[in-house]
């Protein structure tokens, strides 16, 4: 089974929990750690360099897909207020 790269984040317990259950996808930990990996680098390259250097490392991503991972704006779900209220 795959190592836990949320170590910092997330218990190797629960972490394997979520994989073996289906609640976590291999797709948002990728977008995870290109999003960190250009945080990274942003202080010492400009933009474009960077997305080519993440292109080396994920060469089956398009330079407009890695794009859209980096600046995309994290989901965020409307709480459901009436479910909050006990009666």
């Amino acid at each position: 089974m795959m190592q836990n790269p949320l170590k910092n984040h997330l218990s190797d317990k629960a972490y394997q929990f979520l994989i073996k259950n289906n609640l976590l996808r291999e797709k948002g930990i990728r977008d995870y750690h290109i999003r960190k990996r250009f945080n990274e680098l942003k202080q010492d390259y400009p933009t474009n360099l960077i997305i080519e250097m993440l292109q080396d490392e994920y060469p089956y991503l398009q330079y407009e897909t890695i794009r859209k991972i980096i600046y995309q704006k994290p989901e965020r779900k409307p709480i459901d207020i009436t479910s909050c209220f006990v009666l």
